[in-house]
C-alpha cells in the first residue's frame, strides 16, 4: 500500500475483540436446549441455567483433566448443575465444583465464568481486556414487557467486525445510497458519555405490503449504543402511531467471523392512525406480532445488503472523508476506549518510552 508524501499510513487492523458486553443467547433458547456450546469472543463457552434461574456462561473445558464440557462430548445439565462427561464432576451456576462421584470436590476445581446481564430475555456476557471486570453496565429499563410482542431473533454470520457494523449508526450517507431511505434528517448531534453513544434521526421509507401494495413509513429512530456489541433503537412510526424496538447485536466469533443478531418487537397497536397500514382490520392481539414479523423481515433484507459490503471491506484508520460524512471520526474516537485499558500512572514505563519521557 502506498501513501502520499508526508502523509501518515493507515494503522494495522483493529483488534477483533473490543471490550464490552456481547450477546450470548436468549433465555428461551437456553431453557429449550438445556446446555449450549458456542464459540464466543474467541473462546469455547458453555451456557446453562441453574435451578435458581441463574444463567452461567463459562469456559467449556473442565479444570480437572481438560475434558470438553459441551453436549457434543456428552456434557449435560442435571439438577441445575453442569456435569463433566469424563469423571462426573458437577459445577453449579457460579462455576464452583460442588460434587464428584467418588471424593469431596477439590477446592481448586472451578470454571472460569463470565459476568452476565439479562435484558428482556436476552443474555449478555462481559469480555474485559486482560480479564478485567465490567467497566460499565447495560441499561435495565426494558424488563417490563407488558404490551409488547414476543421477540423476533434472526442471526447472520459473516466475516466482519463489530466496529464496522456499529459505525452504521452514524453513517447516514449509506442509508440513503444503499437502502434508499428518504427525507433523512439528523436530529441534534451525536452525543457521547463514556461507553454510551446516542444518534437520532428521522427518515421515510417505502415498503410493499404483500410485495405489491406500496406503503410509506415516517420514522423517528433513537439509537442507544453501549460499546460495540449492543445497539438498541427505539422506533416511532408516526403515520400509524406505532412503536417498535430493535436490537442490533454484533458478537465476534473467532476473530474473523461475527454473529449479527437482529432482535425486534412491536408494541400493541390499538388505534392505528392508518387503518390498512396499521392492520386495523385484524384483532388487536394479532396486529403487533404480524407487524413485528413484517418489519423484522425488512430489517434483515437491509442488513443483508450491508453484509455484502461488510464481509469484503477493509478497515481504514485514515478514511478520506467528505463534508457529508458527518460524525464518522466522532464515532472512531468513541471506539478507542474499547481496545486498551488505561495505564496505571504508578506502573513503570516500557523501556522504549523511558528515554522519551525523561
Amino acid at each position: 500500500m502506498s501513501t502520499r508524501l508526508g502523509e501518515p499510513p493507515d494503522t494495522p487492523d483493529i483488534s477483533p475483540f473490543p471490550e464490552g458486553w456481547y450477546f450470548v443467547a436468549s433465555r428461551r433458547a437456553i431453557l429449550k436446549a438445556g446446555l449450549i456450546h458456542k464459540t464466543w469472543m474467541g473462546e469455547d463457552i458453555v451456557v446453562w441455567c441453574g435451578e435458581d434461574g441463574r444463567v452461567c456462561v463459562a469456559e467449556a473445558t473442565c479444570p480437572h483433566l481438560g475434558s470438553f464440557l459441551g453436549p457434543a462430548a456428552g456434557g449435560r445439565v442435571r439438577g441445575g448443575r453442569l456435569v463433566c462427561p469424563f469423571h462426573g464432576f458437577e459445577y453449579d451456576a457460579t462455576g464452583e465444583c460442588v460434587a464428584t462421584p467418588n471424593a469431596p470436590p477439590p477446592r481448586a476445581a472451578r470454571l472460569q465464568v463470565f459476568e452476565t446481564q439479562e435484558i428482556a430475555g436476552l443474555l449478555f456476557a462481559w469480555w474485559g481486556i486482560g480479564g478485567r471486570p465490567p467497566q460499565w453496565h447495560l441499561p435495565t429499563d426494558l424488563a417490563d414487557q407488558a404490551g409488547w410482542s414476543s421477540l423476533s431473533i434472526r442471526t447472520l454470520r459473516f466475516p466482519g467486525h463489530p466496529q464496522e457494523t456499529t459505525e452504521n449508526s452514524v453513517d447516514l450517507g449509506h442509508l440513503l445510497y444503499v437502502h434508499g431511505y428518504g427525507n433523512l434528517d439528523r436530529i441534534g448531534d451525536v452525543s457521547v458519555d463514556g461507553a454510551y453513544l446516542r444518534s437520532d434521526f428521522d427518515f421515510t421509507r417505502r415498503y410493499r405490503i404483500a410485495g405489491t401494495i406500496p406503503f410509506d413509513f415516517d420514522i423517528s429512530a433513537n439509537t442507544h449504543i453501549f460499546g460495540l456489541g449492543y445497539s438498541f433503537v427505539e422506533i416511532r412510526e408516526k403515520s400509524i402511531g406505532m412503536d417498535m424496538r430493535l436490537w442490533v447485536l454484533a458478537t465476534p466469533v473467532d476473530g474473523k467471523l461475527i454473529d449479527l443478531s437482529l432482535v425486534s418487537q412491536a408494541r400493541e397497536i390499538r388505534n392505528p392512525k392508518r387503518w390498512v397500514g396499521g392492520l386495523g382490520f385484524l384483532p388487536v392481539g394479532l396486529r403487533a406480532p404480524l407487524m413485528n414479523r413484517f418489519i423484522a423481515a425488512q430489517q434483515e433484507r437491509d442488513v443483508r445488503q450491508d453484509v455484502v459490503i461488510w464481509s469484503r471491506k477493509r478497515y481504514r484508520s485514515l478514511p478520506r472523508l467528505s463534508r457529508s460524512d458527518g460524525e464518522i471520526m466522532t464515532f472512531r474516537a468513541y471506539c478507542a476506549q474499547f481496545y486498551s485499558a488505561p495505564r496505571d500512572p504508578a506502573a513503570p514505563l516500557p523501556h522504549s518510552l523511558e528515554r522519551t519521557v525523561q
